[in-house]
């Protein structure tokens, strides 16, 4: 997965089954609904399938277009999974029908706009470890509360890549000509796929020259890196693990605005205050670049896709994260460890759980 750890914790032992008992994601929408408009709001829990065919199993019984059904991200196959979609109020009378052995309509409303992508503030995820040894139990959770404590690099999980791991490999050869594909939504998935495993690149890169700069002299980094050594001085003086650079585009945190990163002193105490944090590139026409030192290192791992850019939109993506309402539990009789924890939208549970455990074979 070419994604470099930022904690130096030895792996810990555990089983992980993503079953609907020891895998439970929630959905915590982006707005309340009004209770009126021309939108059926539903409260959708499903388990072990993917939100496209739960859409396809409610379209088929409903008599309407996938594509008329509104939602806001899509959840894992795996587990149990509660999400909210939209379709039009004039089906209601067809939704009080449906039944499903792995879907049920928790509850209803009304609302007047559709659900869109993006339309979610994030969710809640409950996970089960399990023979989990009393020391390794301590072990978790002392990283836990570094995690808490300081975020982690928002990586993009295995599920981006497909079951072999190498749909940015098929993207390329789409990109470049060499692999043709008729369905709009496989051809955006594989472009997806590619601009993740370049960000992956990217902010593994970035996670290294983090390390580099906390465990080095100013001497030493000043014979590693061709920066002023005033700017060295600067980036290793930073409170935070991942250091910002100069050139940085950074975004307020969690919601707000772009911005470009010119006093390394002031943005790197916002960033350790959670007030804002930095962003990557997902390659694309439309994406801004950052400038300077940090351009310099976005170039070099964006280069490969130049000749790709008018075919890819592009955009900027949180490249740290905080989780929120962490809590862990240990139970000794069974060998069990409960996680709870809020990630905002588009940051992966599985992440998470590969920088707490230092284990990149989840299922």
């Amino acid at each position: 997965m070419n994604r470099l750890f930022y904690l130096n914790h030895t792996p810990v032992n555990f089983y992980f089954n993503k079953s609907p008992n020891d895998f439970v994601v929630r959905e915590v929408p982006l707005y309340e609904t009004t209770g009126e408009g021309e939108h059926l709001v539903l409260e959708i829990r499903k388990k072990d399938m993917t939100t496209w065919d739960m859409l396809k199993a409610l379209s088929n019984h409903i008599g309407i277009k996938e594509k008329e059904i509104g939602y806001a991200g899509l959840k894992d196959k795996e587990g149990m999974t509660t999400q909210y979609i939209s379709l039009p109020k004039k089906h209601e009378t067809n939704v009080a029908s449906f039944s499903h052995p792995n879907i049920k309509i928790l509850s209803a409303s009304y609302h007047r706009n559709k659900i869109k992508l993006g339309h979610l503030k994030g969710n809640h995820f409950f996970i089960r470890l399990k023979k989990v040894s009393s020391v390794d139990a301590l072990k978790l959770q002392e990283v836990f509360k570094k995690i808490e404590e300081t975020g982690f690099p928002n990586y993009f999980g295995y599920q981006r890549f497909g079951r072999s791991g190498e749909n940015h490999k098929e993207a390329k050869e789409l990109l470049s000509g060499v692999r043709k594909e008729r369905s709009k939504r496989v051809r955006k998935l594989l472009i997806s796929s590619y601009q993740s495993h370049l960000f992956n690149l990217w902010l593994s890169k970035r996670v290294e020259i983090s390390k580099m700069f906390d465990g080095f002299s100013t001497k030493e980094l000043n014979n590693l890196y061709n920066f002023p050594l005033e700017t060295i001085k600067q980036i290793k003086e930073q409170k935070h693990f991942f250091k910002l650079l100069p050139g940085d585009l950074m975004h307020h945190y969690p919601y707000g605005r772009l911005f470009l990163c010119e006093d390394l002193g002031r943005e790197s105490e916002r960033f350790y205050n959670r007030e804002i944090t930095v962003t990557g590139l997902l390659c694309g026409k439309r994406a801004k670049n950052s400038t300077g030192i940090a351009g310099n290192f976005e170039k070099d791992i964006a280069k490969e896709a130049e000749a790709f850019i008018s075919k890819m939109s592009g955009a900027r993506r949180f490249a740290w994260v905080w989780a929120s309402d962490m809590k862990m539990q240990y139970i000794p009789e069974k060998a069990h460890v409960e996680l709870e924890f809020f990630l905002p939208k588009g940051s992966y549970a599985t992440v998470l759980l590969e920088e707490l455990t230092h284990r990149a074979d989840l299922p």
